[in-house]
């Protein structure tokens, strides 16, 4: 129990940590935060409305793990590095592609919901 407790705590450090120093971080939660009355509104089915919100999250967690890329990199070197710029990249082409992903789904939604 107290293994879990520990691992609680250091999420939520780290949770604090990215919505402190990340402004794409705290522009997703914010994203997060509308996502789930609008899905209240957009869909009546249970499934649907979890992957709504999902997707979202899906988002904070590539973003995440896109920051802590970023972070251990610029720990590694304060200098310009190719290398390190082409992984900081694919860092973030991945949460775009997540942003994608969640346009697409949350687009489907509601025009299956708008459009009929």
């Amino acid at each position: 129990m107290r293994r879990l407790l520990r691992a609680a705590v250091n999420s939520w450090k780290g949770l604090l940590a990215a919505a402190r120093s990340e402004a794409a971080f705290r522009q997703e939660l914010a994203l997060l935060v509308l996502s789930v009355p609008l899905a209240l509104l957009i869909t009546s089915d249970p499934w649907k409305r979890v992957s709504l919100i999902a997707v979202v999250l899906a988002v904070l967690v590539v973003e995440l793990l896109n920051t802590a890329i970023e972070k251990l990199a610029d720990h590694l070197t304060t200098g310009t590095s190719p290398g390190i710029g082409r992984i900081k990249d694919m860092g973030s082409a991945a949460a775009l592609l997540a942003l994608v992903i969640a346009g697409l789904v949350w687009l489907t939604a509601a025009a299956e919901r708008f459009l009929q």
